[in-house]
């Protein structure tokens, strides 16, 4: 039996301004989701057009996926800037590289 995906993501506005923190177990159809609901004033990725994916770690369990979520959640921006650029120096979006995992 294959293990679970579960996924701590985090997604930016074009600007590089506002961050937002997520867990998923379907992180295509998640993405797809927040680039749907840009613009959309009832959720906060939405209403800051937090929608490219510039970060995410992969998990078995959703326990140590939210725990990890929690975890980021209480750092300071410098440091979740510090942690997206070690993952992803240029903070290029990732969006199309998860979707290429389902091809």
């Amino acid at each position: 039996m294959s293990g679970h995906n579960y996924f701590v993501y985090i997604t930016s506005n074009p600007k590089k301004t506002t961050l937002y923190i997520g867990v998923t177990n379907e992180l295509t159809r998640r993405m797809d989701e927040h680039v749907l609901n840009a613009g959309v004033p009832t959720s906060f990725a939405g209403r800051y057009y937090c929608f490219n994916l510039v970060y995410y770690e992969r998990f078995t369990y959703v326990q140590h996926a939210i725990e990890r979520e929690k975890q980021l959640k209480k750092w300071s921006r410098k440091k979740k800037d510090e942690l997206i650029r070690d993952f992803n120096p240029e903070w290029k979006p990732l969006n199309d590289e998860v979707k290429d995992w389902e091809d």
